[in-house]
């Protein structure tokens, strides 16, 4: 991988970064624990690929770069609040090797002295990120307007990506989080592969569409999200933030915790319904089938079990198959770069395509 990629997307990661956290919002948000909760997931660092691959997308259509960033300031703000109220229903303990807002603030000693039974506490951490996650959303919406009245942006160009991002995107990203709930709890023997794919892609691939399609429009300063650039681009992430995800379930099997920052293992014992699981069922015999079944989903289920079930998705070949998967997504999406213009952009986009499928974290 292009050691220039991560130049780029690391320098762009600082502009969001600051902008973010910049005096002028940060001391917007009050009391202290909302203040808190909304900024600790900017601080803890991230990946911040959606607002990268954003500007990329914008710079690769000829436009400005600095006149979109209080967009990709809001993607990834977007982004968070969607992950804080995910680990909520995950009930997750751990994001980025640290506490998730929930966890947080339930753990919190001014909390526990408030709130000297653990239940009222982990209720007060859940109100603390739920209130954080609705702050997070609308600050995001916010920023999108400073495209046209901090940088001069059509001001059509803005209210089409408004109306984009908290309606088809916010739907979309919705319904995958309900199906990924609603899945497990599903036997597998009862999902396909391809619906599995497309929970997926919702819940995940949405938002990088969004990035690809709303740099675009911003760079070309058109509100035209039918515009063959626009589309094109649209179509490369949409299919790249398929393959992204593909990969994170990847990782969340057989990938290094202190890479990841959460626990190896963690879809098993939740019983997150992935590609891996559902191709290695299939070629599962029996007994094999009966193991997957009991252990997916089991709270209970012992480290020995996670390692005998995670060694099964490896030798049915079930890792095997979603790489695969992620493999085709990004062949498919790479063809859709070839209208562009040969620009150090192109070349960044197709770098970033891969680092979807060869990322470590």
């Amino acid at each position: 991988m292009s050691d220039r990629l991560f130049q780029a997307i690391e320098e762009r990661v600082g502009w969001v970064q600051e902008y973010v956290l910049s005096p002028r919002y940060v001391n917007l948000f009050s009391p202290e624990d909302i203040r808190e909760a909304v900024t600790c997931y900017f601080e803890s660092g991230g990946k911040r690929l959606r607002p990268a691959v954003m500007l990329f997308c914008c710079g690769a259509v000829g436009g400005d770069e600095s006149k979109a960033i209080s967009a990709a300031a809001a993607v990834e703000i977007f982004h968070t609040w969607t992950l804080v109220h995910d680990d909520i229903i995950d009930r997750d303990a751990t994001r980025r090797g640290a506490p998730t807002v929930h966890e947080r603030f339930a753990r919190k000693p001014s909390t526990m002295a408030r709130y000297p039974e653990r239940s009222e506490a982990e209720h007060y951490g859940i109100s603390i990120a739920v209130l954080a996650g609705d702050v997070q959303h609308g600050w995001g919406i916010s920023l999108m307007t400073e495209l046209t009245q901090k940088f001069g942006i059509n001001a059509d160009v803005t209210l089409t990506l408004i109306h984009e991002i908290d309606t088809r995107v916010l739907c979309t990203l919705v319904e995958g989080e309900v199906l990924d709930v609603q899945y497990s709890r599903e036997p597998i023997a009862n999902l396909t592969t391809e619906m599995i794919e497309d929970m997926l892609w919702k819940k995940t691939g949405a938002l990088y569409e969004f990035a690809g399609a709303s740099g675009a429009a911003i760079g070309l300063n058109n509100p035209d999200l039918k515009h063959p650039l626009v589309r094109t681009l649209e179509r490369f992430t949409s299919a790249c933030g398929a393959a992204f995800q593909l990969q994170d379930d990847i990782l969340g099997i057989i990938g290094d915790e202190k890479l990841l920052g959460k626990p190896v293992g963690a879809d098993i014992r939740e019983g997150k319904r992935t590609v891996i699981a559902r191709e290695s069922w299939l070629r599962a015999d029996d007994r094999q089938k009966k193991l997957i079944s009991e252990t997916l989903g089991n709270p209970h289920v012992s480290h020995a079990q996670i390692e005998e079930v995670t060694k099964l998705f490896v030798s049915l070949g079930g890792i095997e198959e979603t790489a695969r998967r992620a493999r085709a997504h990004v062949e498919r999406g790479m063809k859709h770069l070839d209208p562009l213009p040969q620009t150090e952009y192109k070349e960044w986009l197709a770098d970033w395509a891969q680092l979807m499928i060869e990322r470590k974290f």
